[in-house]
């Protein structure tokens, strides 16, 4: 069994989770030592019992009006696991928003019925948004980004924080890793978080490879170069694949698409495919935040260092860590192991 350091808890509350800019190494050292802990309450009936008595009195609302099936599934097995009364708008069509009225409304409302609003959203800033504008009223529940548009996911960066110091134990950890994030860099928004995150580890380095149309874009590129962070941009698949500790797939977001810009035929190079394997390190991880389509062969799944399918489980259960800080019962998981 994995051995750890205790590491103490942020010496603030954790309020809203809206953006991977507002944390930084030692409250990602905590999550990921919270989040182990509470792994270990799943391996017995008692310590899954325990787990549902900790929230049963608490309800929260999955206001998903972007298309999502794991982000939501993950967010909603969280709360079950938690015993948190978890309900759900999938289709903004179906409530007052189509009548005209405002979604800052529409949310007000719903913040009087739930302790806990869990957003994904096509737009860009909004959960920011209703968390500043619920702050000013008498209600002010926490906000939780899910994925705002092409801008955020921020818990989807924290799941692969940890699935990367989790897979990479043995080698260090995260500290002084070369991380190569591939394809959709643009509107890719696990990247934009991510590629944040990491500016909080000791020398590290991005290598960002796509095509020239999907590069990163000028806020993050300017974002890095503040904090120092060592990256380069290529259009060169295989070298950048060769020198990594991970590689990071991603799919063109073709839903962001905009008349003019493609890049399909150019995007064939940008495959991660079972015979580029032994150009890989060793100890290399393989990620992707799913879903995906060709850019990831599926007869990498069986590898070792494909971590994907496991960056899903990971997910589930960083986020409830996440949960239990925002209800501020993380120090009720800081037990002897079960």
């Amino acid at each position: 069994m994995e051995m750890m350091t205790p590491v103490n808890p942020p010496s603030r509350p954790l309020r809203h989770v809206l953006s991977s800019s507002q944390f930084d190494r030692a409250f990602l050292d905590y999550l990921y030592q919270l989040t182990t802990t509470i792994r270990r309450f799943d391996k017995s009936r008692e310590g899954i019992v325990y787990l549902s008595s900790l929230l049963p009195h608490k309800r929260a609302m999955l206001y998903f009006t972007q298309p999502s099936t794991r982000t939501f599934l993950s967010f909603q097995s969280a709360c079950h696991v938690l015993g948190i009364n978890a309900s759900e708008i999938r289709d903004a069509a179906t409530s007052s928003e189509r009548k005209g009225e405002s979604v800052e409304d529409s949310l007000r409302t719903f913040s009087s019925y739930v302790d806990l609003i869990i957003m994904r959203s096509p737009i860009a800033g909004l959960c920011e948004r209703v968390a500043n504008m619920l702050d000013a009223t008498p209600r002010p529940v926490p906000i939780v980004n899910a994925g705002s548009g092409p801008d955020e996911h921020p818990t989807q960066a924290l799941l692969d924080i940890y699935t990367l110091t989790r897979s990479l134990r043995t080698e260090g950890g995260i500290d002084g890793k070369t991380v190569c994030m591939v394809g959709d860099l643009k509107r890719g928004r696990t990247v934009r978080s991510l590629a944040r995150l990491l500016t909080n580890y000791d020398g590290v380095k991005i290598i960002f490879a796509s095509p020239e149309g999907f590069r990163i874009e000028d806020d993050l590129r300017r974002d890095l170069m503040a904090a120092g962070m060592a990256f380069e941009e290529t259009t060169d698949f295989l070298p950048a694949i060769e020198a990594a500790d991970a590689v990071y797939m991603t799919r063109i977001q073709d839903e962001y698409d905009v008349p003019g810009m493609g890049g399909a035929e150019d995007y064939r190079r940008y495959h991660l495919k079972a015979e580029h394997l032994p150009l890989l390190k060793d100890h290399c991880v393989i990620m992707h935040p799913l879903p995906r389509r060709d850019e990831l062969d599926v007869a990498i799944d069986q590898d070792p260092r494909a971590k994907y399918w496991r960056q899903e489980r990971n997910g589930m259960w960083v986020r409830v860590a996440i949960l239990t800080m925002l209800f501020g019962v993380n120090d009720k998981v800081q037990l002897p192991e079960l």
